[in-house]
């Protein structure tokens, strides 16, 4: 694991989220075409693939978290990404999003992995990895991002997920990198 020099949170309770990082140059490119779709929150937000959505908790669950997800990184292995087409959640939620093409049984065993923890939420939906392009937005702009995004392919390995934070501000930042070393 590695930490970042970022603030403290606030005395507040934080706001975590766990994910595997979309890589350069892809990260960079599919944040500017989700804002360019008029999400402006997407300049607060990294590329990624979830594995536990915002989460508040109190320090001591962070404490307990931060030790659970370097033993779930210490018994997962790197794996291969391959990001391809587009997909969509709607009508049952007005998602457009990249599909994660391989490496979709490792995303599902990390996310049940770092949901059995310390920190446990219910999901809205059955897990699904992939990585949003467009969120509650209107019509027009969720089918250009899913017609955009059609032929867009990439590899890359995932070799570590991120611990995510923020304190209420909604501007994501890394609070620590868990390298797969299983």
């Amino acid at each position: 694991m590695s930490r970042r020099d970022d603030p403290a949170p606030s005395p507040a309770s934080p706001v975590v989220g766990v994910a595997l990082p979309v890589p350069e140059p892809w990260g960079t490119h599919l944040q500017r075409l989700r804002i360019g779709y008029g999400e402006e929150r997407a300049a607060h937000i990294p590329t990624h693939i979830t594995l536990l959505p915002p989460t508040p908790v109190s320090g001591t669950e962070l404490d307990a978290l931060e030790e659970h997800l370097q033993r779930v990184a210490a018994l997962h292995g790197a794996f291969e990404v391959m990001l391809r087409g587009t997909g969509t959640f709607r009508p049952v939620s007005d998602v457009v999003f990249v599909q994660v093409a391989k490496g979709v049984a490792d995303c599902e065993r990390l996310e049940r992995a770092v949901r059995d923890g310390p920190v446990r939420r219910p999901l809205d939906f059955p897990y699904h990895p992939h990585v949003t392009l467009a969120h509650d937005l209107p019509l027009p702009a969720l089918d250009r991002a899913f017609r955009d995004l059609g032929a867009f392919s990439c590899s890359y390995p995932a070799a570590a997920f991120r611990l995510y934070m923020h304190d209420g501000d909604g501007v994501w930042r890394t609070r620590a990198d868990y390298p797969l070393a299983g």
